[in-house]
C-alpha cells in the first residue's frame, strides 16, 4: 500500500507539473497572440494582478491608484493631482452642489483611497469592494491607522454581483474600474440597483473613442493597440462612453451628463513611466514579477493610445429616478 501511495503520489506530482508547464506555455502563447480571454482568467487574473503590484504602486505613489488631474498642465505634485481628481470629479458631478451623501459604495476600491477621502470630505460611511484580498486587506489597515474604520470597509467581492442589497447608497463611486468588467450591461445594472431612488451614479473610466456614424467598429490598428493592452492589465474589449450613455438611458437613469477629460489627465502615464525609472521602482518590479513587469510596458502603449485619440478617460454621471 505504502509503495502504492508513493507512486501514486509521484504519480500526480508529475501530473501536476506537466500541468504548470503548459499552462505557462498557454499563457505565454495567448499573451504573444493578444488573445482575448475569459470571463474567468480575467477574474483571477485582475486579482492575482493586485495582489502583486499594489504593495509597489503604494511605495512609489501612494494610496491612490488612478490618474491625476494635470491643471496646470505641468504641475509636479502627483500625489496631489491625484487627491485634486477625486475632488474635481465629484465638484463636475454636482456631488459639492447637493446634500452630502451619507452612505458611498467605492466598486473597484483598490486600496481605498478614495472611499477614505470622500468619507472624511463628506462625512459619511463609505464601503469598497475588490477583487484582490491584498488590496482589502491594505484598505482596512490603512482605515484603521486613519482613524476611519468607523467610516470605511473593504471587502473581496464581485462589482458583477455586489453583496449590497437594492436602494442602498446615496452615491455609487466607480473610479477606474470599469474598464476591466467583462459585461458592461451587468455591471452598469448593479452601479444603478444599488442606488437609493434619488443617488447620484459616477463612472469615471478607460474607454475607446466613439466611432463615427456609419463606422461598424475601430480600425485593425487600434483594435491591436487595445488587445495588447488587454493582455497585460487582464482587460476585457472596450467600449465608448457613448455606449456607457445608452445602457444607462436603458436603465431609466436620468441627468446623464458626460465629459472627455484625456486632455486633463495627459501627463499622468509620462510621470509614472519616468517614476518607474528608478532603482527602487526596477528592484520592486523585479521582486513583483512578470505580470506587473508586462504592466509596466504596458505603460508606453497606455500612453500611446491616448496620444492616437483611440483611448479616452471618460466622465459620466446620472441620478436613479426617484420613486414616485
Amino acid at each position: 500500500n505504502t509503495s502504492f501511495k508513493s507512486e501514486s503520489v509521484l504519480s500526480l506530482d508529475k501530473n501536476e507539473s506537466l500541468y504548470g508547464v503548459r499552462s505557462a506555455v498557454r499563457r505565454a502563447r495567448d499573451s504573444f497572440l493578444s488573445k482575448e480571454r475569459t470571463d474567468s482568467d480575467l477574474k483571477d487574473g485582475i486579482a492575482f494582478f493586485y495582489d502583486r503590484s499594489s504593495k509597489l504602486w503604494e511605495d512609489v505613489w501612494g494610496e491612490h491608484m488612478h490618474h491625476g488631474y494635470y491643471v496646470p498642465v505641468d504641475r509636479t505634485d502627483h500625489v496631489q493631482a491625484q487627491i485634486d481628481l477625486i475632488d474635481e470629479v465629484l465638484k463636475w458631478a454636482g456631488v459639492d452642489d447637493a446634500s452630502p451623501p451619507k452612505s458611498v459604495v467605492d466598486v473597484g476600491c483598490g486600496i481605498g483611497g478614495s472611499s477614505r477621502h470622500i468619507a472624511k470630505k463628506y462625512n459619511c460611511n463609505a464601503q469598497g469592494i475588490t477583487l484582490s484580498p491584498y488590496q482589502a486587506n491594505r484598505g482596512n489597515e490603512l482605515a484603521k491607522e486613519q482613524g476611519l474604520s468607523d467610516k470605511t470597509s473593504f471587502q473581496v467581492a464581485d462589482a458583477l454581483n455586489m453583496p449590497f442589497e437594492s436602494n442602498s447608497f446615496d452615491l455609487v463611486w466607480s473610479l477606474e474600474s470599469g474598464e476591466h468588467m467583462p459585461n458592461k450591461e451587468k455591471f452598469v445594472n448593479e452601479l444603478m440597483r444599488v442606488a437609493a431612488p434619488g443617488g447620484r451614479v459616477i463612472i469615471v473610466t478607460w474607454c475607446h473613442r466613439d466611432l463615427e456614424s456609419g463606422e461598424p467598429s475601430l480600425s485593425k490598428k487600434e483594435e491591436k493597440i487595445l488587445a495588447k493592452i488587454n493582455r497585460a492589465y487582464y482587460l476585457p474589449k472596450w467600449c465608448s462612453v457613448d455606449d456607457y450613455c445608452k445602457l444607462l438611458e436603458k436603465e431609466g437613469a436620468v441627468d446623464i451628463k458626460r465629459e472627455d477629460w484625456s486632455y486633463i489627465i495627459a501627463p499622468f502615464w509620462k510621470a509614472v513611466i519616468k517614476s518607474s525609472l528608478n532603482l527602487k521602482s526596477v528592484i520592486g518590479l523585479l521582486k513583483s514579477g512578470f505580470s506587473t513587469i508586462r504592466g509596466a510596458y504596458a505603460m508606453l502603449l497606455m500612453l500611446k493610445g491616448f496620444n492616437s485619440g483611440v483611448i479616452k478617460f471618460g466622465l459620466i454621471t446620472c441620478t436613479k429616478k426617484k420613486e414616485e
